[in-house]
């Protein structure tokens, strides 16, 4: 909302120049402090819930000294300090824990610090780096719970406030708006992070895996990037993605996929081939390599070929295949539409469970 400026010249001594003073129509100042008290009301109600993750590893001993008694590494406790630190919060009673998976990925140890100073272990229930999620679990009680909202009602403009540690100072709320919804990020995987929200609630290291919270005080994303070049550009995961991943690693730490066997990119298909094929877009999956005994292999294709269809769905890259192995594609026959040189090919793939 465009604040209403009335001129304040009952009165008030004029701005330099002798313009008259501008002040706030009295309205706004009510706006602003129901604003305060939305973010004020989130704070106190959901900061309890959010922890601080120390990524706990061996320390590298300076070159040429000897490593433990023995030479053969550091002895049980010794040599070992936080090597990072990143955001969670607890979402059941029982002591589960959201984060990103980027904090908790490769740790020897984790320690979890509560806001009622409790330092206890962490222990991971299951970590998917591609949709860089993670789920913790803290033996304690007396937890306070995030409640866990729906991001698909989200409106550009919607006031949303970030809880995090960054740069290590614990408990730190900012706030902002939604800037835009449905972006997509890449993991260190190379699959899509779609549902994905940007806003300008500041974010810095230490906030990722925090939670993202509505003026209702329910989560709707989790913290995971921002661009460090730019100013006001953070991103979180939506809870839909959340959801669906989470539910997967307590039930079975992992989230399972499909697998073809093989390595492709995203490609060209030639103006005059498209045409000729009727294909409505003009670029295809390109498949670079096939494993031996794998979907792909079975199936008969070749390096060379370019995948434009998945059962009637077209293909227009890499990140389309992607989309459509999923779980449910795990068994499931599935007709293929594939240009070898000049010719079009159908051909049936039987996706396998990725290991």
């Amino acid at each position: 909302m465009i604040p209403e400026f009335v001129l304040d010249d009952a009165g008030a001594d004029p701005a330099p120049g002798g313009a008259p003073r501008l002040a706030l129509a009295p309205d706004d100042g009510a706006l602003l402090d129901a604003y305060s008290r939305a973010v004020i009301g989130v704070a106190e109600r959901l900061s309890p819930s959010v922890v601080k993750i120390d990524v706990v590893g061996p320390q590298r001993p300076p070159r040429g000294e000897r490593r433990g008694r023995q030479g053969q590494g550091p002895a049980p406790g010794e040599g070992e300090q936080p090597s990072g630190s990143g955001s969670g919060f607890v979402f059941t009673p029982d002591g589960f824990i959201i984060t990103n998976s980027h904090v908790v990925s490769g740790a020897r140890r984790l320690e979890v610090s509560l806001q009622d100073g409790r330092r206890v272990p962490g222990h991971l229930v299951g970590d998917d780096p591609a949709s860089d999620l993670a789920v913790l679990r803290v033996h304690e009680t007396d937890l306070t719970v995030a409640p866990l909202g729906d991001s698909a009602g989200l409106r550009v403009g919607q006031l949303v406030i970030a809880i995090g540690n960054p740069m290590g100072f614990d408990s730190t709320v900012t706030a902002g708006v939604v800037s835009a919804l449905g972006r997509s990020l890449r993991s260190k995987t190379g699959r899509l992070i779609d549902d994905v929200i940007q806003t300008d609630a500041a974010l810095n290291p230490g906030n990722s895996g925090g939670p993202l919270v509505s003026s209702a005080g329910v989560v709707v994303g989790v913290n995971t990037a921002m661009i460090r070049s730019a100013q006001g550009i953070c991103f979180a995961i939506g809870m839909g993605t959340t959801r669906h991943v989470v539910t997967q690693l307590i039930r079975g730490g992992r989230v399972r996929r499909s697998f073809l066997g093989l390595a492709g990119q995203t490609a060209p298909v030639p103006r005059q081939l498209a045409r000729h094929h009727g294909l409505p877009r003009e670029t295809g999956v390109l498949v670079l390599s096939v494993d031996g005994g794998g979907p792909a292999a079975r199936a008969g294709l070749q390096p060379g070929d370019v995948l434009v269809a998945w059962d009637g769905r077209t293909l227009a890259g890499i990140d389309e295949l992607h989309r459509v192995l999923t779980e449910d594609a795990v068994g499931r026959a599935a007709s293929v539409t594939v240009l070898r040189g000049k010719h079009k090919l159908e051909v049936t793939l039987v996706p396998v469970e990725s290991k």
